[in-house]
């Protein structure tokens, strides 16, 4: 049920998938959504035609490497398995892609079971 969208700067087609590894089974592992429960966007933007921006906000330095990982997903988690799915990403995007969790950006939105439709026009969720 998450929906993922990563958006990197000048990232190829191998370091987007080992993101989107990255993000899947820190999900997998932490919130415990199903494996087979698949829905991302993955971007890179190259600077000219699509840009990401970004600023020192609390304190870090990032750098051309930044990653922006936004995850909608339905409400009801504790701050405890959000803390830990913060640092699962960091440090699975570390491990697969090389990126530094310095340069890690999450943002999670959270909504209601009525909120998704996985196609046919049908409010999965909701009976």
């Amino acid at each position: 049920m998450p929906f993922v969208r990563i958006d990197a700067i000048r990232a190829d087609p191998e370091r987007l998938d080992a993101l989107g590894r990255a993000v899947h089974d820190a999900m997998v592992e932490t919130v415990g959504i199903p494996s087979d429960d698949l829905f991302q966007v993955l971007t890179s933007h190259d600077g000219t035609r699509s840009v990401m921006r970004y600023g020192a906000f609390p304190g870090l330095r990032r750098d051309d490497d930044a990653v922006f990982v936004a995850i909608t997903l339905r409400s009801g988690r504790t701050p405890e398995v959000k803390k830990a799915l913060y640092r699962r990403i960091a440090e699975l995007a570390h491990a697969y892609a090389g990126t530094e969790p310095r340069n890690v950006l999450v943002s999670l939105t959270e909504n209601e079971s009525i909120d998704w439709s996985f196609g046919l026009g049908v409010a999965h969720y909701v009976p």
